[in-house]
């Protein structure tokens, strides 16, 4: 009797439904757990039409892009492109090391220029030094110095009304007797200077030896003829001597 609404007409078909539809549902199956989700059939998937447009469905299956090989011929330092920054960078240590070279050019110049500088002035010393005479020659240049200006401005006058050559010449070699008779150890000195300086230059030395030769043989030849006027001359007074003698001898 409890069943008896069931067996009407209306609900046999809603209760045939749900039986169905629970026995699918429950069915037992075997499960696996590397099962993929059935897929549905190319013809399925081409019956459905898009909601937003028109364009149909592509159903090919989709490819993945091709990978190409890399060039071997590529190096990663020609595949780098530098940026803006890295090449206002290579500039910039461009620059700073053009700047470094040439400051230590600039010091390398000044470092000769101070080294010559003093090198020339330990020579200037050093050569007055030599030109010094030894204090045990008691030789002193201050007062010696005073007399061979005052024999060469006394020459000067001497010559002051002859001609150009005289007023040239007289003075100094007035001036350089002078100075070898009061200074002769400060001229040897100053002479054995000039002659270092002399021998750089050989042909500067060849020339002072031949007018040193020719003034040698000048004053050699000066004196020879000197010693034999003063021969001649003793020999003449001494023959008047004697004529002078024999006359008064004779007046007695």
């Amino acid at each position: 009797m409890a069943f008896r609404p069931l067996l009407r007409p209306r609900a046999v078909v809603p209760a045939l439904a749900a039986a169905l539809s629970a026995g699918a549902v429950f069915a037992p199956r075997a499960v696996d757990a590397e099962e993929q989700p059935a897929q549905p059939s190319s013809a399925l998937v081409q019956s459905r039409k898009p909601i937003y447009d028109d364009v149909p469905v592509d159903v090919t299956a989709a490819t993945a892009p091709a990978l190409t090989q890399p060039s071997q011929a590529l190096t990663p330092e020609a595949a780098y492109r530098p940026t803006p920054t890295d090449r206002l960078a290579e500039q910039v240590g461009l620059a700073r090391m053009a700047l470094y070279r040439q400051a230590v050019r600039s010091e390398q110049g000044i470092d000769k220029a101070l080294t010559a500088t003093l090198r020339l002035e330990h020579s200037f010393t050093t050569t007055l030094r030599s030109l010094a005479p030894p204090k045990e020659s008691g030789e002193r240049i201050f007062p010696g110095a005073l007399y061979v200006l005052v024999a060469a401005m006394a020459g000067s006058i001497v010559s002051r009304n002859r001609n150009i050559v005289l007023r040239a010449t007289v003075p100094a070699a007035v001036g350089l007797t002078a100075a070898y008779a009061v200074l002769p150890l400060t001229m040897n000195n100053v002479g054995n200077l000039a002659w270092s300086y002399e021998e750089k230059y050989p042909v500067v030395a060849d020339a002072h030896l031949r007018t040193k030769a020719r003034i040698s043989h000048f004053i050699e030849t000066g004196k020879a003829h000197t010693g034999m006027t003063v021969g001649m001359v003793q020999d003449k007074v001494h023959d008047v001597r004697d004529s002078m003698e024999g006359w008064v001898k004779k007046g007695r």
